[in-house]
């Protein structure tokens, strides 16, 4: 759904990485399977449980005014503690290998034919929590063709810290309102717009799984569909609300 913004003043496209651009789940799903796990477990779920942990660590910090943290070890405290409440005793490869499979995605199918498009008329850059390597790790891993990567490790702040996105803008040479942050994370978004960008978010199955949807379309100035598969969704729908179309 698209609002009735103006999109004329836009220079730059920024995006969040995990979720919004990949499929992190699909890699973390089959890397706890090849630890052959107890038939028990719910490895979605596990999944699932392992990202809310992670996302519940860093607000965690953040709200404590703590430093940004590596997010190697972010992971792995989180693993260790889902897996001694799953009573399993993996051991220290197999904890060192699930924490690496975070930085080993694949894209979403929609996302590397939106960025090429946008890519035509925008600077279009990265700028998430994590470390530097892990971005370029994933952005090896999985294709998608940015311009840049700006980590909460480079810019030494942590979303949703209102001077993160703003280091970004600045070190862009641009201002705010000539910035659309793309996310599907609503935490993201609502903190990116109280600094004057723009927003469009991205409706992934595997994120904001206890947000209203119907709220987030209301906060935000365009939101699309990604669950769906069709590579018309998801980046290729925020293209097009953009202008950025193939010829």
């Amino acid at each position: 759904m698209e609002t009735s913004t103006d999109w004329k003043s836009v220079k730059a496209v920024i995006f969040d990485l995990m979720g919004t651009c990949t499929d992190w789940k699909s890699s973390i799903v089959a890397s706890l399977q090849n630890q052959q796990p107890p038939t028990t477990v719910d490895l979605p779920a596990f999944a699932d449980a392992w990202r809310a942990g992670f996302f519940q660590e860093i607000h965690r910090r953040f709200e404590l005014g703590e430093p940004a943290e590596d997010i190697d070890i972010t992971h792995r405290r989180v693993l260790d503690f889902l897996l001694e409440k799953a009573g399993i005793g993996w051991g220290e490869d197999a904890r060192r290998s699930l924490v690496a499979s975070w930085h080993n995605q694949t894209a979403w199918p929609d996302s590397i034919a939106g960025i090429e498009l946008l890519k035509q008329n925008y600077f279009v850059v990265v700028l998430a929590n994590g470390t530097t390597r892990l971005q370029l790790d994933i952005v090896k891993s999985s294709g998608l063709p940015f311009h840049s990567l700006f980590s909460s490790q480079l810019l030494d702040l942590t979303k949703p810290d209102p001077q993160i996105y703003l280091k970004a803008v600045k070190l862009l040479d641009l201002r705010p309102s000539d910035c659309v942050m793309v996310a599907a994370h609503a935490y993201d978004l609502r903190a990116a717009a109280k600094i004057g960008m723009k927003t469009i978010y991205v409706h992934r199955l595997t994120e904001d799984l206890h947000e209203d949807m119907e709220r987030i379309r209301t906060e935000c100035d365009a939101s699309v569909d990604g669950t769906t598969g069709d590579l018309t969704g998801g980046l290729s729908a925020v293209a097009a609300i953009l202008g950025a179309v193939s010829t």
